[in-house]
């Protein structure tokens, strides 16, 4: 798909629903008793993985225009898989996932695309093991296949050497089935999404600083879930009204939960002109309108504690930095090595590419904004997050930017390119 230079953007949108978010509401409403009902649920192809996997295990869960059913049988209700469990593209749906299965009476395999054979799971093998789970990398890498048999569990302390809401969230659930209480503490908090539904569907949990403890027993009881919109989502919206020109957009309904809303942070500390309007909370998880207006922006370091808070939003922070003036510097960021691509390397390639002043490092990136882009050849890795950010630099750059592997954002926001239009305000269509 081909994307050109654009006057500017105008108008409202709602966002889908977020993916962390309806990853979460599926699991727990499959292990809960009762029927639980999904409004706003994101149905990309992460998260349609993750009802595959449950209905492989005899959930029944249906879908309609808005709302998604989910007949829950209680913690110990799934059933042996009549096949391979297949993530597919979800890393969210493996590594959650695996946490579930190791405390089940049965025996399962779990794999996914090419994509996600290639990134680690020993950070959740190792815990889970601790826990007295048998699990196992059936190829003796690390990675998915895995093997899970279900045992007995025990509750265990946990270290984890990353912030990672993954890691942390298979814990917790392999811990729904342990013997005493689990705990986890991180080097810094990551997304709390995991523990806020727990808590809402009536586990025991909570949270001090950067640990956080389940006391299982308590029976999980299905649940109304009102997702909001995605940050992450929005984040490419709102990095668009920023550098086109004469941009005013409002976002209805996001999610601004702290532990995932750092990209606010950073676009203010940059300068940006952004409101949070109508904050309110469904569900504990907090929500705004975001409106966002075209801003003279500057460069800022991005580090530490914040990395957790926009880490899949960094492609599109690169990007809004290449239009601010001065260097932006964003480091103690390797997680990025391991998402759906190198997003270090593929974020530095493609940028360079388009003759941003731009040089990797080894756990993040310092980029000297201020520099015109041209629109070029973009390779996405087929990485859903980097053809987005690239489709918004477009709009912002000389000539035309091509991006063969578009399609791969129907892994996260598969109407991402049709709302992206409905903002255009230009007698030519952009792409």
């Amino acid at each position: 798909m081909n994307f050109r230079k654009v006057n500017r953007l105008r108008g409202s949108l709602k966002v889908p629903g977020d993916k962390s978010i309806s990853h979460r509401a599926i699991m727990l409403g499959s292990l809960a008793s009762g029927t639980t009902e999904i409004h706003h649920f994101l149905k990309s192809g992460d998260c349609l993985s993750t009802i595959s996997c449950f209905q492989h295990m005899g959930i029944e869960i249906t879908k309609n225009s808005s709302i998604v059913q989910v007949k829950g049988k209680g913690l110990r209700g799934l059933s042996q898989p009549d096949s391979i469990l297949n993530a597919g593209n979800s890393g969210t749906t493996t590594r959650l996932l695996s946490g579930i299965l190791c405390g089940q009476h049965f025996t399962s395999t779990l794999t996914g695309d090419a994509s996600v054979q290639k990134r680690p799971m020993g950070r959740v093998i190792e815990p889970l093991s601790l826990m007295g789970a048998n699990i196992q990398s059936t190829l003796g890498n690390g990675c998915v296949p895995l093997q899970i048999t279900g045992k007995a569990l025990k509750g265990i302390h946990y270290t984890s050497k990353v912030a990672s809401a993954q890691v942390k969230s298979a814990i917790l659930l392999a811990g729904l089935y342990g013997d005493g209480i689990t705990k986890v503490t991180e080097p810094s908090l990551s997304r709390n999404h995991t523990e806020i539904m727990l808590r809402s569907f009536g586990c025991e949990v909570t949270s001090n600083d950067s640990t956080v403890s389940l006391t299982p027993g308590s029976p999980l009881e299905g649940q109304k879930v009102v997702v909001p919109g995605d940050i992450s989502s929005a984040a490419f919206f709102l990095a668009a009204g920023l550098i086109v020109p004469d941009s005013e957009i409002c976002l209805s309904n996001v999610g601004v939960n702290p532990t995932r809303a750092g990209i606010l942070q950073v676009i203010e500390q940059m300068g940006g002109n952004i409101s949070l309007l109508n904050q309110k909370s469904d569900n504990q998880e907090p929500t705004a309108d975001i409106l966002v207006k075209t801003s003279n922006l500057h460069g800022v370091t991005i580090e530490g504690s914040m990395i957790p808070t926009l880490i899949d939003e960094i492609p599109i922070l690169a990007v809004l930095a290449c239009f601010a003036q001065g260097t932006t510097v964003i480091k103690d960021a390797s997680e990025l090595k391991v998402k759906e691509s190198n997003r270090i390397d593929t974020i530095v390639k493609n940028l360079t590419s388009m003759g941003a002043h731009i040089t990797a490092t080894e756990d993040g990136m310092v980029i000297d904004g201020g520099y015109p882009l041209t629109g070029t050849f973009i390779d996405s890795q087929k990485d859903h997050r980097i053809a987005m950010s690239f489709a918004v630099a477009a709009l912002a750059s000389k000539g035309t930017t091509n991006i063969p592997d578009s399609g791969c954002v129907s892994i996260s926001y598969p109407g991402f390119y049709e709302d992206l239009g409905k903002l255009i305000e230009s007698p030519s269509n952009p792409f």
